[in-house]
């Protein structure tokens, strides 16, 4: 059974931090709920380099099974669509392609300790699923455009 996250608002850190700090000891993570930004997590050094062993070890063990024998990928083959049931949706070609890129990233993202390529891998595949789950959307992105609709916006220009 999964230990559940505890959430306060951050004014409650602040404005009484022994009481709120002490309910580390009953749940691994505070979620902190802030008004002018993004909600933090905080947790113990201890814990957060527990999860980023566990992390790690599950990384280089998943890296060397893909990597043992071609039967190894045929077996992450396997497995992925249970894990990551939207890959249902994609071709056969790209669920290796996806298998082979998540294994590179997650090593390479263990080897800086930054996981954000992963996460932002996930990302864009289960996007390109999505796409390729309507067949409408599907065929308007596909479709042979003839007319040019000029450069894109930079996206950062929004933000």
């Amino acid at each position: 059974m999964a230990i559940e996250n505890a959430a306060v608002n951050f004014s409650e850190l602040v404005n009484k931090n022994k009481q709120t700090l002490a309910r580390l000891k009953e749940s691994p993570r505070l979620l902190l709920h802030r008004r002018d930004g993004e909600d933090l997590v905080l947790t113990t050094a201890t814990r957060a380099e527990q999860d980023q062993t566990v992390v790690s070890a599950a990384t280089r063990m998943l890296a060397a099974l893909a990597r043992r024998d071609p039967g190894s990928m045929e077996l992450l083959l396997g497995i992925l669509p249970d894990a990551f049931p939207w890959i249902r949706f994609l071709a056969e070609a790209d669920v290796h392609a996806f298998a082979v890129e998540l294994v590179d990233t997650m090593r390479a993202a263990d080897s800086v300790g930054n996981s954000a390529s992963v996460a932002q891998l996930l990302i864009a595949w289960e996007h390109t699923a999505e796409v390729h789950s309507d067949p409408e959307l599907l065929a308007a992105l596909t479709r042979n455009h003839d007319e040019d609709y000029g450069p894109a916006a930079d996206p950062r220009e929004g933000l």
